[in-house]
């Protein structure tokens, strides 16, 4: 479902509002926290490479933006413990969460599958999809204790149909997108917590250049031009739409 391409958020959208952003350091994730925080929000930068990850904060301060927070975490070798206490951690420091962005993600190899390497493929299912759900688990009671939460999962056009040579990437995406499904159903009784997917569509990051080595990355949209939809599902105008499959860009 393509919403709110368009959208123009208030200044003030996501005020008083607490979102964490996954792979914040770079790419789609950096574009998302740092406009999230222009639209108010306190935002919890989560990403592997601390020096990315300062960078991003030094950038959202110098905009006058609410002061973020850093929390170094590499999905590879997270474990249950570390998410249970990073729930702690935010739960002291923030008492609850209104939004996350699981946007973080691992592209592995372009390749057939005959020739996929078990350990890159355990790598992916583990950066894409195990540890963002394991780290929800975890977040849930943050989540419930808003009056207003969203949980935003990152989909992919191969997540949603199969691709050759796509492997672990495209199928990690199905698993995303079904596990969107049941948790959704599962919250829908809250009233007071979605969860959807959305696919940002072809954007000029590092993982697109790896995957189209030949493409002109000058033609694709850049990840700020696609902020409306991210915006849009953050927000208090997304309220009632749940277990949805959404786009970012005109197919």
């Amino acid at each position: 479902m393509t919403c709110k391409i368009d959208y123009v958020a208030p200044a003030d959208l996501l005020a008083e509002r607490i979102i964490l952003v996954t792979g914040a350091g770079d790419g789609i994730g950096r574009a998302a926290a740092l406009t999230f925080a222009r639209h108010g929000a306190t935002v919890i930068l989560l990403g592997r490479t601390i020096a990315k990850l300062e960078k991003v904060y030094d950038e959202i301060e110098a905009a006058g933006g609410p002061q973020p927070a850093i929390f170094p975490l590499n999905f590879e070798g997270a474990t249950h413990k570390d998410y249970h206490d990073m729930a702690e951690t935010l739960d002291r420091e923030f008492g609850r969460l209104d939004g996350i962005l699981h946007n973080a993600g691992l592209l592995g190899r372009i390749t057939p599958f005959e020739q996929y390497n078990p350990e890159l493929w355990d790598q992916v299912m583990q950066v894409n999809i195990n540890g963002p759900i394991w780290m929800t688990q975890a977040l849930l009671p943050l989540l419930q204790a808003s009056p207003d939460a969203s949980v935003v999962f990152t989909s992919s056009s191969v997540g949603r149909k199969g691709r050759a040579f796509w492997g672990a990437y495209a199928v990690s995406k199905f698993a995303t997108e079904g596990f969107m499904e049941v948790l959704a159903d599962e919250v829908e009784h809250l009233g007071t917590l979605r969860v959807n997917s959305l696919n940002p569509g072809a954007t000029r990051t590092a993982m697109r250049v790896t995957a189209y080595p030949g493409e002109d990355p000058n033609t694709l949209r850049t990840p700020e031009a696609i902020m409306p939809t991210y915006l849009w599902l953050m927000g208090p105008e997304s309220r009632g739409h749940n277990g949805q499959r959404f786009d970012a860009q005109p197919k």
